[in-house]
């Protein structure tokens, strides 16, 4: 079990490495269309993996598999 500060941490952390991941997908030099097509990501290290799980279970992020989450609002 966490806290509510560590929850938040790393929900935003979450939040801010998928944002990062997104803008590298975008600035790729590939033709085409310049839009992501990342929908989910593995959490970043330096959190407990349960945290994760708890943050899923109160809506915040998805399971994708594979410990690959999503951000829940985004569906």
């Amino acid at each position: 079990m966490s806290t509510e500060e560590e929850r938040k941490r790393a929900y935003k952390a979450f939040k801010k490495r998928l944002k990062l991941a997104r803008l590298d997908d975008q600035s790729g030099l590939s033709p085409g269309s310049k839009t992501s097509r990342i929908g989910g990501i593995t959490p970043p290290a330096g959190h407990p993996p349960g945290i994760w799980e708890e943050l899923a279970s109160e809506g915040k992020l998805r399971r994708e598999g594979h410990n690959i989450y999503s951000l829940a609002s985004e569906v």
